[in-house]
């Protein structure tokens, strides 16, 4: 049982954990209910949101994700900061479960009351994050949390949607690779705000040094996502922490020269008009999928769709034209 909006929203501005916790369970349920209590508590913290800065992060398999942000967070921490890392699991497709293992993963990092690290599953949701992960970093914000860490679940063809909801999108990747990765990397190449190469230790080392400078010649290749920031390409050992001042150095300047060309709020604001038509589509089609009207025909249509004798978009024109000419609510 979750205390009011209010209460709660008191809670987490005095920057009880245990509230921030319960916050994000509130905003991740389903419930009809739940969501109208997480929308008004979203109302009540949303004027002291927005003071951090976002982190996205993502990379190749192997790359030491979890490594890497258990070093840079307690970087970050010893800088003074207040950090939260929202890492998202993927769930499975058959259960819908989600191991939510990066706590053990960063077990330092999760020791520390200066952090705060929030597992949540991926569930249907593609970009690599969890649908609700935007509406999670604003109670951290709320709460006092001022930089805000974003683990994808890893590289893929959908799993971009982290860089239309954080300041900063890093890609974690490691030496030696090889071609047959180029096909996953390059979509990411072209979003990243700045490229690591992790694992620049030991017989790596030299091997760093070469596919940091490849990727800084195939960036001149590339147009840059704005014309105020050429992104740079660092490496480091998050095993030996090696290399991680220079990534936080270079988050700083990112902020810096973003805000100064006017770029920061401009971005900000883009992604929160973007974020609103995500959350009409969703809304939309979970209340197509719940109206009585397309419920009593859907059975059939994808019976027909499912043994060949419809095509899907002449099953989804029918279920819209459904849903469309619906008998009016008696409300």
């Amino acid at each position: 049982m979750f205390p009011d909006p209010q209460t709660l929203a008191r809670a987490l501005l005095a920057g009880e954990r245990r509230a921030l916790a319960r916050a994000i369970t509130l905003i991740e349920s389903t419930r009809p209910d739940h969501r109208l209590a997480a929308e008004a508590l979203l109302h009540e913290v949303l004027p002291h949101a927005g003071r951090s800065i976002r982190v996205g992060i993502t990379g190749v398999p192997g790359a030491g994700k979890s490594t890497f942000i258990e070093a840079f967070g307690l970087n970050v921490v010893e800088r003074g900061h207040r950090l939260a890392v929202l890492a998202v699991d993927p769930s499975s497709p058959r259960s819908g479960g989600s191991i939510l293992g990066d706590k053990t993963r960063m077990e330092e990092l999760s020791r520390d009351s200066r952090a705060f690290i929030r597992p949540s599953p991926s569930g249907c949701t593609l970009g690599g994050v969890a649908r609700r992960t935007r509406e999670a970093m604003l109670v951290c914000e709320a709460a006092g949390f001022d930089v805000i860490l974003v683990e994808t679940v890893g590289v893929g063809q959908s799993e971009t949607a982290v860089a239309d909801m954080v300041d900063l999108f890093l890609l974690l990747l490691v030496p030696g690779g090889g071609d047959e990765l180029q096909g996953i990397k390059k979509g990411i190449v072209e979003l990243a705000d700045a490229i690591i190469v992790n694992k620049a230790d030991g017989d790596l080392e030299a091997a760093a040094g070469r596919a940091a400078r490849d990727y800084r010649n195939a960036l001149h290749l590339l147009t840059p996502a704005s014309a105020a920031w050429m992104v740079p390409v660092l490496t480091c050992s998050a095993l030996a922490r090696s290399g991680i001042d220079q990534v936080w150095e270079t988050v700083e300047k990112f902020r810096q020269t973003m805000s100064a060309a006017g770029r920061f709020e401009e971005r900000r604001a883009a992604q929160a008009h973007a974020w609103m038509w995500s959350e009409i589509a969703e809304t939309l089609l979970q209340t197509l999928k719940d109206d009585p009207a397309v419920a009593s025909q859907l059975p059939e249509l994808e019976a027909g769709v499912t043994r060949g004798f419809l095509a899907p978009g002449a099953a989804a024109r029918q279920l819209v034209e459904a849903f469309r000419n619906r008998a009016p609510s008696s409300e």
